[in-house]
């Protein structure tokens, strides 16, 4: 359970995840979603994902081959509790950096 968790609670997993609820995606797409990651995390985090059995890939037989990634049935059915993770993210995220900022460390 420990390693599902932190699966779908790491940063990389979870923006992934959101920017594929529009639909299916490339990897250059998935890539310019999100700027902030590199291609060999984005790369490691799809085989991951793709593993757990939260997104699919599917290999088109083009010439460059292309490659696209979807979200399962299980990766849509956790949508909305990212979702509601975002939310109370975005309703505490002042009471959160005031409690840092008046932390001190023993």
């Amino acid at each position: 359970m420990r390693e599902l968790l932190n699966r779908v609670g790491d940063s990389w997993s979870s923006l992934i995840l959101c920017a594929l609820d529009e639909g299916p995606l490339r990897f250059s797409a998935l890539a310019r979603a999100i700027p902030q990651i590199s291609r060999r995390m984005l790369a490691k985090t799809l085989r991951s994902l793709e593993q757990d059995g939260l997104l699919s890939r599917t290999v088109f037989p083009t010439k460059p081959p292309s490659v696209s990634y979807e979200l399962t049935a299980l990766g849509q059915s956790l949508l909305p509790h990212l979702g509601a993770l975002a939310l109370w993210a975005l309703d505490n995220h002042e009471k959160v950096q005031a409690a840092r900022a008046q932390y001190l460390p023993e």
